[in-house]
């Protein structure tokens, strides 16, 4: 299966590639925001991509972005492609706001290990692995080469935004993780962690980047959760973390995927995408690059 691992085009300036994202500039007001094959795991990207892993993220922020709309504006305009959504070009707040249901992940370990603070918040003793928080917390982090930690009054005190605008962003990354979790609650699915990423069209606050993706968010079985918390298996790139760090050698993970693990990557970013939205992701035999092109020409791109 053809995969997109990265996109240029000489009619478009190329802004910024991410660790997935490809944004390319169309005017000072718009740029085209392309979601390529790339998966990203502890702070690198892997040398193997997977496929339609760009699309399922597309189309599943794209309709995230229409269920939220009525608590946060965000910055899409219109969907022209699979993988690629015309944007409002905003000035982004280089914080990504953390949201916690959830003792796991790596707060979890950390706290096996004995860390009892996290970015400010306080954590009792006692506290069981993948045990709920009775109130979800905020652990905000900076959007650097690498994520680092950090509390509120160190985001106002280090200049990344004011106290004001954090609080409105702590408050809207709540009632977006709220949202999250009733509506996905609905597909028997519990929205354990996330992160949200926000920039400023004026002084307007506006959602960017993704929303409630395989990757950007961890998401269990509620069946299997109450099965079994400690056995939960989580519905998104978790599974591939875990065999990165089953396989890691002289302290290095692997840089590239063998087929098995790619191939069962797609089936479950596919399946998530499904139960999410209970639309079937229709399979295009089509190159997605030809498509891309085509369908960027027909927007006039």
């Amino acid at each position: 299966m053809n995969t997109i691992q990265t996109v240029c085009t000489p009619q478009l300036k190329t802004l910024h590639r991410g660790k997935v994202r490809d944004s390319l500039r169309v005017d000072d007001a718009t740029r085209l925001l392309v979601v390529s094959d790339r998966l990203s795991a502890f702070d690198r990207v892997l040398d193997t991509p997977i496929p339609l892993k760009g699309e399922v993220l597309s189309r599943l922020s794209n309709w995230w972005f229409e269920q939220t709309a009525d608590v946060v504006p965000n910055h899409v305009i219109r969907a022209v492609d699979p993988i690629a959504t015309l944007v409002r070009e905003v000035v982004p707040i280089r914080v990504e706001m953390i949201v916690r249901g959830y003792l796991t992940g790596s707060m979890g370990r950390a706290y096996d290990s004995g860390v009892r603070t996290f970015c400010g918040v306080d954590l009792p003793d006692g506290l069981k692995p993948n045990q709920r928080f009775p109130q979800p917390l905020v652990t905000p982090t900076t959007k650097e080469k690498n994520d680092r930690e950090i509390s509120p009054a160190e985001i106002a005190a280090e200049g990344w935004t004011t106290a004001e605008r954090y609080a409105q962003m702590r408050d809207v990354a709540l009632r977006l993780f709220e949202r999250g979790t009733r509506l996905l609650a609905e597909k028997g699915l519990i929205l354990v962690d996330t992160k949200y990423e926000f920039g400023l069209l004026g002084d307007q606050l506006i959602l960017i980047d993704e929303i409630h993706t395989p990757d950007s968010s961890r998401m269990w079985d509620q069946a299997a959760y109450d099965r079994d918390p400690l056995q939960v298996e989580a519905h998104d790139k978790e599974y591939v973390r875990a065999w990165l760090r089953q396989n890691r050698k002289n302290g290095e993970y692997p840089v590239a995927l063998p087929g098995d693990v790619v191939r069962e990557t797609t089936r479950r970013y596919v399946e998530i995408y499904e139960r999410i939205t209970g639309e079937k992701l229709e399979i295009s035999s089509e190159d997605p690059r030809a498509r891309l092109a085509r369908n960027l020409a027909a927007a006039g791109l």
